[in-house]
């Protein structure tokens, strides 16, 4: 059944520019940078900090005092009345974000929520666990960001390997896998067309203070690698014996974002323009066999469609969290949907992977295309660590 009192204030949500890991924001922390970044989307739309009754706070890498988590980020924001959780799903981190303030609001525990995501992987914590067994009493330790990419403790391998396991089982090869990436980098520069008007429709700069008679503006995404055919041609799998080369996966990066979520009478009150409606109708979740990321975001999928009461020929626009053009080709031979139906305007493959805002930047980029062509269901679907995927259904009228 459909949810009924989650809404999205149309043009209430905004995503700061990703920046490719070791960038220009690599040294922030990535609380302070979503709290300046919040701050700044507020104060541009008028809206006052103290209307919220809750916020959750979305993140995967931890950051400097980010154990005081959402009322820390409140202070910073002027919202010192406001508490809520943090919460934190691997990449669907902004999908489950999303789903925890709609819980709030279809009990009615709450009536406007702010969804705040962000994360910093660049410079990730280096962490030292405690062993009284070791040798010397010597603790045990993690590259937070690193060591989980390159090894998931049950399914055994890297992020990586989930790839290649379903590239294999669905037999997409890399020439499969290149045409999507060259595809995704070309939908991609239609968000750059016309001075980034597609972009700046949402997106938020930042403002870094690199020393105190300096400030750097950081206006669009940083570190988009340049794709051809000819250069998708000359590279190589990473894995011998394998599909998947560089051109074919993401890379890590650094940003935020943010979105209200209200009930009906509330969205129309913060709304840039109040003719459009955003309503949430439903999510899913899946997990599928060890070690096949990538093909969770079909099962999701298809539970958000049948939770929403809709079928995949209902949906207008198509948006994924993508690490890998490996999951977009089993979604469309799994789905039937053609490539070039899906991920207009850019897509995590091209931008960049900073984990916990991705797929709320990805949402608010289907908000936007729906709205500019008439309207109607969109349908999110992304995949997460541990052979998981969130998906999400709504409509813009």
């Amino acid at each position: 059944m459909p949810l009924q009192n989650t809404f999205i204030p149309f043009g209430a949500y905004w995503s700061t520019p990703f920046c490719r890991w070791q960038g220009t924001i690599a040294g922030q922390n990535s609380v302070q940078l979503v709290a300046a970044s919040t701050k700044a989307f507020l104060a541009q739309k008028n809206i006052s900090a103290e209307g919220f009754d809750n916020l959750v706070l979305g993140f995967t890498v931890p950051q400097k005092h980010s154990f005081y988590g959402a009322p820390w980020l409140a202070g910073m924001i002027g919202a010192g009345a406001t508490t809520g959780p943090v919460v934190a799903q691997a990449c669907a981190t902004s999908a489950r974000a999303i789903a925890t303030a709609a819980g709030e609001l279809e009990t009615g525990t709450s009536t406007c929520v702010l969804g705040v995501t962000c994360d910093r992987t660049s410079n990730g914590p280096h962490i030292v666990y405690p062993n009284p067994n070791g040798i010397g009493g010597m603790g045990d330790t993690e590259e937070w960001v690193w060591d989980n990419f390159n090894k998931d403790p049950h399914a055994g391998g890297p992020m990586l390997s989930t790839a290649e396991n379903v590239a294999k089982a669905a037999g997409i090869s890399t020439e499969e896998q290149h045409a999507i990436a060259l595809l995704r980098y070309e939908q991609y520069q239609n968000a750059l067309a016309d001075d980034r008007a597609f972009q700046k429709s949402y997106m938020m700069p930042i403002e870094i203070q690199v020393s105190k008679k300096k400030t750097i503006t950081v206006e669009a995404d940083e570190g988009v690698f340049p794709t051809t055919k000819e250069g998708l041609d000359k590279l190589r799998p990473v894995v011998e014996g394998g599909t998947v080369t560089f051109g074919a996966q993401t890379h890590p990066a650094d940003g935020n974002a943010g979105l209200i979520l209200c009930t009906k009478d509330k969205a129309q009150e913060f709304a840039t323009d109040k003719d459009k409606t955003v309503q949430v109708l439903s999510f899913g979740t899946a997990r599928v066999e060890r070690g096949h990321m990538p093909k969770a975001v079909v099962p999701a999928a298809q539970q958000a469609l049948a939770n929403a009461g809709v079928t995949m020929s209902d949906i207008a626009v198509i948006k994924t969290h993508n690490p890998f053009a490996v999951n977009d080709a089993y979604f469309c031979k799994e789905t039937g949907v053609d490539p070039e139906k899906m991920n207009n305007y850019g897509s995590p493959l091209v931008y960049g992977h900073p984990q916990g805002p991705t797929g709320m930047r990805v949402i608010i980029e289907m908000i936007e295309e729906l709205a500019m062509t008439g309207g109607g269901y969109g349908l999110f679907s992304g995949c997460a660590a541990g052979d998981t995927a969130m998906a999400l259904v709504l409509r813009v009228d």
